[in-house]
């Protein structure tokens, strides 16, 4: 599916989105905070936005690398690395803008970390299930990677127009105005993942409009065997 046009003006013009989830730290913390060369471990996430994981590892000293559909988004990111992360691209390190549902134009076993933050989402579930498996080929055996997206159950899921498998464009809740979204269940999370072995799956869960909705999401920590 291509990127929906509305997230070039949506980057543009809102400022959120720069400070990475709580859970996202704890994944990096936990798996590469122990690394002696920190430069050696190689990020990659797919649909990054504007950047807000990317700069995040990038300032604890991981080598980062993405591709993202919006042309805005991207050059946001690398603007605020350059800015604020000097020496980030020494490495190596590169961003790109591009379609993150066609093959990935990176090698096999590339890197330590892949990952997806409401990302997928955005495609249907064939195609959210084609990335996962790109994102597993350039893995490298043992990486890791770090899933968050929108669980079954959430506020605007049912609302508006249906688009396919779980798939709605809200007219209600945190997803009002941002195109298509997909919500999976936990079977949608499993089939989507068949080719990683999942050590985690949690719920992250939170109210909106003083306790009147529940926003929740699936966070996933997974390795390539």
């Amino acid at each position: 599916m291509a990127l929906d046009p509305r997230w070039e003006e949506i980057f543009r013009t809102r400022a959120w989105g720069k400070y990475p989830p709580e859970e996202f730290i704890r994944f990096m913390a936990g798996h590469f905070y122990r690394h002696p060369a920190r430069h050696e471990v190689r990020v990659f996430e797919a649909g990054f936005g504007t950047g807000a994981n990317l700069w995040y590892a990038a300032r604890e000293g991981f080598s980062v690398f993405g591709l993202e559909g919006s042309q805005a988004g991207c050059e946001l990111a690398c603007a605020r690395l350059d800015a604020e992360v000097p020496g980030w691209r020494d490495h190596g390190a590169q961003l790109r803008s591009g379609d993150i549902c066609k093959p990935l134009p990176w090698v096999a076993d590339s890197f330590d970390a892949v990952l997806d933050s409401d990302a997928a989402t955005c495609n249907s579930h064939e195609e959210a299930r084609g990335l996962y498996r790109e994102l597993h080929r350039i893995a490298r055996p043992g990486g890791r990677l770090y899933v968050r997206t929108p669980a079954a159950g959430t506020w605007g899921e049912g609302t508006g127009t249906p688009h396919g498998r779980g798939q709605w464009q809200c007219d209600q809740g945190p997803f009002a105005g941002t195109g298509v979204v997909r919500f999976a269940t936990e079977d949608d999370v499993r089939d989507l993942l068949s080719d990683w072995k999942i050590e985690q799956l949690e719920e992250v869960s939170r109210s909106m409009g003083n306790r009147a909705h529940v926003v929740r999401e699936w966070v996933v920590d997974a390795v390539k065997d």
